[in-house]
């Protein structure tokens, strides 16, 4: 009889990132649905929107790491490379499938004025589930095929070829994630501007660099150039962090990634006021599309990523009751739900009609309330009488918290 697979243990800095990136969101959403013409000259609503260019990255950032945690289990466990791909490609595939439905109730909730084009928008779930699908084809290229020759009558020498096989796919796995992501940046200002895919249909393109029905690509939209790179990014980090090695010295780790992500916000700099250049100053365009912005963005999430670990480890965050861990634990839910109470048919307030103190009272509600929304789905899903399918798909629920 094959063992029962036994609970995954969470990750609290994991959690406690998704719930940072859902209070953000929160915050940038309400400000921007609600407040006034006139509230939004104010300096509140500039950082209010500044913070809100962090949630998109850290969801995909961290979905790239708890992707590599998923798939560094099931590796461990013997569980065979096209096992893997299939159990991880199709969640990128649920994912994706749920970003289509969530247009479409956008679209029968507010038929009214909504046109039909936006049923095919690229937003961010789309994109989650398609970077999922791309990160679990990667994981199959470089996962080695090795271990089948180890004989299971000599379970010794199966361990052995099982663990070098583990690290050695590892290994293979992050240089491939990282050239990905490397691809992803540089060639993303081309298909911005020169390279541009016009020949394919705006549905088409538009997955490519967000052109939607404008004509032309839209930096609001969340295309696969440059957004997958941050899942790229994310799984290589992640297959870093559980390493042996990395668990053997988990503090240094982080401290060193914190560390590098400083290096990489000053290189951001060094490079786009440096004398060269790899594009002409008519596709440069360092806030949308540049490489070294992305090197900037990917430096402050190792920073935030390290902050968050420390303060999880050695700070308040695990003392206690956490609000902001267990909204992380149902970033999906509350993500989904809080959209439609904030800029659809349902909205708590009227959309661009509130002050400030206003405004605020409705953001301190919806964070209220779709905590108690995260705490009734949490406590739904530990129920008793649910009994969990033994096999892979339980150890993958864990990417993408619903």
């Amino acid at each position: 009889m094959r063992p029962q697979p036994q609970p995954e243990r969470r990750l609290a800095y994991i959690d406690w990132m998704r719930g940072l990136a859902c209070v953000l969101m929160f915050q940038t959403h309400c400000y921007n649905s609600w407040l006034t013409p006139e509230a939004r000259k104010s300096a509140l609503y500039a950082w209010s929107q500044l913070g809100g260019t962090l949630p998109a990255p850290l969801f995909i950032f961290l979905a790239g790491i708890s992707f590599a945690l998923v798939t560094q289990k099931l590796r461990e466990k013997g569980v065979a490379r096209s096992a893997i791909a299939k159990t991880t490609i199709l969640r990128g595939a649920e994912i994706y499938g749920l970003g289509l439905l969530f247009r479409l109730q956008e679209f029968i909730l507010g038929y009214r004025w909504v046109p039909w084009t936006d049923l095919l928008r690229v937003d961010i779930l789309n994109i989650l589930g398609l970077s999922m699908m791309l990160m679990g084809v990667l994981c199959w290229f470089t996962a080695s095929r090795s271990e089948r020759s180890a004989h299971p009558s000599e379970p010794s020498t199966r361990i052995s070829l099982e663990t070098s096989d583990v690290a050695a796919s590892r290994d293979r796995t992050i240089v491939g994630a990282l050239v990905a992501a490397a691809f992803v940046a540089l060639v993303t200002p081309l298909l911005w501007t020169t390279a541009r895919p016009s020949w394919l249909p705006w549905p088409l393109e538009s997955y490519i660099n967000g052109v939607h029905i404008f004509g032309r690509p839209q930096p609001w939209l969340f295309p696969l150039f440059p957004w997958s790179a941050f899942a790229f990014a994310g799984l290589t980090v992640g297959f870093l962090l559980f390493s042996e090695a990395a668990k053997r010295k988990e503090a240094a780790v982080f401290a060193g990634l914190g560390g590098i992500g400083v290096a990489a916000c000053v290189l951001s700099l060094l490079f786009d006021t440096g004398p060269l250049r790899l594009y002409s100053p008519a596709i440069y365009d360092y806030w949308h599309t540049s490489p070294n912005f992305l090197l900037m963005r990917c430096g402050i999430l190792l920073v935030i990523l390290s902050l968050v670990y420390a303060w999880c480890r050695w700070g308040l965050a695990q003392k206690g009751f956490s609000p902001i861990a267990q909204l992380g634990k149902t970033s999906l839910l509350v993500y989904w739900v809080h959209i439609e109470f904030v800029y659809g048919r349902f909205s708590i307030l009227p959309k661009g009609q509130c002050g400030i103190a206003k405004a605020t009272a409705g953001l301190l509600a919806i964070f209220l309330s779709m905590l108690a929304l995260s705490i009734g789905r949490t406590r739904w899903k530990k129920r008793p009488a649910k009994v969990l399918r033994a096999g892979p798909a339980t150890v993958v629920a864990t990417v993408g918290s619903g």
